[in-house]
């Protein structure tokens, strides 16, 4: 069992939490977890979505000690005893584990008594998942504003993310990458296997990324140029403010390396992920298939009747060729897609931008004019 350990985690602890990766046990219900949580957490619940219902309604008609009692009353016998089972176990894989509810209240508090009853001792989090949410939104705050963001740009292709991500003697650059944390790749066609987080998980994700940062002295951050949506994940506004007025740093790219690029993130690739999500081919294939229809459909009305009638086609094509083992067709639909509907819309946004470029270059270049510009700010 666990040392006995009972003090309450305050705010000022809070950052500890986020960038040691502890593990957080939730105890709100399904639903509220669903609609956001922390990375590095699990949901335990005290009492399932119903049973949390039934309390609400008896606390609104009869009051916290009535509400308190049919709690006790639902979750009793064997399913208590089932609950702390789930709790010590989490425990047993992860002895620094704390626990929250919404406000740090009554369900933490409950949890806890339990577990102390077993030898189990753990802390809760002050304030709850409200105190940690509140923090963590003044944490996006503070650090947009305590940092200058460097904005890498450039045509549909060009490795933007991967260069996020390339790093010189092991050390990486000082980057968010937002479309990871979104789990999406940014267009039309970038929609993951799995879904998108929560707006509220997103703005999580982005707060912890930027206090992981600014803990390791970054005050000159990059990010990826994102429109107001990654997928169906919205900005925060001030982070849509600060890009609009960083500096711009431009990968440039020939248009056969930005096809090779885009085919293999969202075909192969995305093929890929859908199959080990399956486990079969026929399935996969056919989900494959309809995303890339869905994901053209979208933008129809931007593309025009006659442009889209062609695209289709062209993709029609290339999935027969796919099915029967020669994926290498979608290349031509993908060169078409990106020189007559992608290019343009690029070209007409960088016109926006043309006075904050600072840089201009192939995929190295651009890599060295970020680590000069972030070097000197660490």
């Amino acid at each position: 069992m666990t040392e006995p350990t009972t003090s309450d985690i305050k705010a000022p602890e809070f950052s500890a939490l986020f960038l040691d990766g502890i593990r957080l046990i939730d105890t709100r219900s399904p639903i509220e977890f669903e609609r956001g949580s922390f990375p590095n957490t699990v949901n335990l619940p005290l009492m399932t979505n119903e049973e949390r219902e039934q309390v609400g309604l008896c606390y609104k008609k009869a009051g916290e000690q009535a509400a308190v009692a049919l709690g006790h009353e639902l979750v009793t016998g064997t399913l208590r005893e089932v609950r702390i089972a789930n709790w010590l176990l989490e425990i047993s894989q992860h002895p620094e584990a704390v626990l929250y509810c919404f406000r740090g209240g009554l369900r933490s508090r409950t949890v806890q008594t339990w577990l102390a009853s077993q030898g189990c001792h753990r802390p809760i989090i002050e304030g709850g998942y409200k105190a940690l949410r509140s923090y963590l939104l003044s944490t996006l705050t503070r650090c947009l504003a305590e940092s200058d963001v460097i904005v890498l740009a450039g045509r549909t292709g060009t490795a933007k993310t991967a260069l996020l991500h390339h790093s010189v003697d092991a050390t990486p650059l000082p980057a968010v990458d937002l479309e990871g944390l979104a789990h999406h790749r940014g267009s039309a066609f970038g929609k993951r296997v799995d879904p998108q987080p929560s707006q509220i998980d997103f703005e999580n994700r982005i707060a912890i990324a930027l206090l992981r940062l600014q803990s390791n002295a970054c005050s000159r951050i990059i990010m990826e140029d994102e429109s107001r949506l990654i997928g169906r994940c919205a900005l925060p506004l001030e982070l849509q403010a600060k890009l609009r007025d960083a500096p711009v740093v431009v990968v440039e790219a020939s248009l056969e390396e930005r096809v090779q690029h885009s085919w293999e993130n969202y075909i192969l690739s995305n093929y890929d992920e859908l199959l080990a999500k399956s486990g079969c081919s026929v399935e996969a294939f056919e989900m494959f298939s309809s995303s890339l229809r869905n994901s053209l459909n979208n933008i129809q009305k931007r593309l025009g009747g006659v442009r889209f009638r062609e695209l289709s086609n062209m993709l029609d094509a290339a999935l027969k060729a796919h099915r029967q083992g020669d994926p290498t067709l979608h290349k031509l639909w993908i060169e078409t897609l990106l020189r007559d509907y992608y290019d343009p819309m690029y070209d007409y946004q960088l016109t926006a931008k043309r006075r904050r470029i600072v840089h201009q270059g192939d995929f190295k270049s651009a890599f060295n004019a970020l680590v000069d510009m972030t070097k000197n700010a660490v």
